[in-house]
This record gives C-alpha cells, structure tokens and sequence, in this order.
C-alpha cells in the first residue's frame, strides 16, 4: 500500500493486519482522486472507518490542510498513528477511536465542515444512505464537498438526492463498488 501522488507520493504506508481491515486499492485510490481533484488546494477531510489512513494520508499528500481519522479498532488507530508520524503528518491530523455516528455527533458540537468525505465502512454493516443523511442533517458537509463511499456491489445508494448529485459510480472487480457525490 502506497502513496499515489503529491507530496508523499511513493512512500509506502503500513497496512492493519489480519482480514478486518480492507485497504482500498492503488488502482481504485488513484482512479477516485483523479475526479475528485486530483490535488486540493486546502480545506478539511473526515475520514470515516479509516483503517490504515491510506485514503485521508493521500488527501493530505494531495493538499488537504488537515484530516480527522475515525476508526473504533484499536488496532486501526495504532496503525494511523504509525503512519502519521512516519511522514511527519501527525500535525495537520486529528485521531479519534469511536463508532462513526458518534464521532460525527462530535464533529457538529465543534462546529466543523469537511470538504472531502471518505466513507470506506465494512461492507454490510453500516448503512451508507443513513450516514449520508446524517452528515447532511448535521450540516458537516458544504455546497460543493467532496463524498467518497466504498462499498459492497449489492448496496444501493441514492441516485437521485434534493442535495447530493452523483459524479461517478463505478465497479472495481465485481465486489467493489465507489460512488462518489458533489453536494449541491
């Protein structure tokens, strides 16, 4: 598991072992930041069920000012730890173990906005429609931000939405399917 691109690009990132985790791979990674970017000229980035942080380490590499990392493994959070310090990233990050609602109730009570969403949960266990939902009810996301959803092929998530329009929807071997949506 690698960096795809920008400041990082190259160096190499430490993956959660054991089979609870599922990194996202370099051909899907590189594919979603090409639409959504492919670099950032600032601004926020939640990244929700993060694992390792390889997606929201590629935002801040592509220039995301700085991220929040939300996993509820304490495995997990280790890991981004690791690999926050290990490119010196640990400054323009914040590292939170909690249940994904939760830390999106939080994020609210501080009166945060995100301009990418990296919504990557396992497969089967959280509804992405109602995470969407909350974000948008909590007023986390602004006209024109960024969500990113990794998820299972048999998920279906909402084509047609008063404040989410879809950009991209696209299958990666059978199993993996990314959607990705501009808020409106």
């Amino acid at each position: 598991m690698r960096i795809i691109a920008g400041e990082h690009k190259g160096r190499q990132l430490k993956a959660v072992p054991g089979r609870m985790t599922r990194p996202t791979t370099d051909k899907v990674k590189e594919a979603v930041f090409q639409i959504m970017g492919p670099f950032f000229d600032g601004g926020n980035a939640l990244d929700l069920f993060a694992g390792s942080g390889g997606l929201g380490i590629e935002a801040l590499s592509r220039g995301i000012d700085r991220t929040i990392f939300v996993d509820k493994s304490p495995q997990a959070i280790h890991i981004i730890n690791e690999n926050l310090q290990k490119l010196d990233l640990v400054s323009r990050s914040e590292v939170f173990r909690a249940d994904a609602f939760r830390a999106l109730q939080a994020a609210a009570k501080r009166q945060l906005s995100f301009q990418l969403v990296l919504l990557d949960p396992p497969y089967g266990k959280v509804k992405l429609e109602e995470m969407l939902q909350k974000m948008l009810d909590l007023n986390l996301v602004t006209t024109n931000t960024w969500v990113y959803c990794e998820h299972d092929i048999t998920e279906q998530l909402p084509v047609a939405h008063p404040r989410l329009s879809i950009v991209k929807q696209a299958s990666y071997g059978g199993t993996i399917c990314t959607t990705i949506y501009k808020v409106k």
